[in-house]
């Protein structure tokens, strides 16, 4: 949760992603549309983790699809990739692809 409430950015995420190989993520709420600089940031985050092939375990107050309540609107797409990248990060065949490649 504070991952994304405080100011970060992809170089922050980036350090993250370089220095672990697997990254446990606790909490995770349903975000709002109030909390849209919060969803960005976690959008991010979620990006450079599966471009840089990190492991990620996670527990949330809802499903991938379901953790930002808000329709329509870029960050609403944006998201839509999100959940198919946590939903693909949980798949045996990515977590052996992070084996490979790191």
């Amino acid at each position: 949760d504070n991952l994304c409430r405080e100011p970060r950015g992809t170089s922050d995420f980036l350090a993250i992603a370089r220095q672990y190989h697997a990254v446990m993520i606790d909490s995770v709420p349903v975000m709002l549309a109030s909390e849209r600089n919060e969803a960005k940031r976690f959008i991010l985050l979620i990006d450079v983790l599966y471009d840089n092939h990190c492991r990620l375990v996670i527990s949330a107050d809802g499903p991938p699809d379901a953790l930002y309540q808000v329709s329509g609107g870029r960050e609403a797409f944006e998201f839509e990739r999100t959940a198919s990248r946590l939903i693909e990060m949980q798949s045996r065949e990515y977590n052996e692809a992070c084996e490979r490649r790191r």
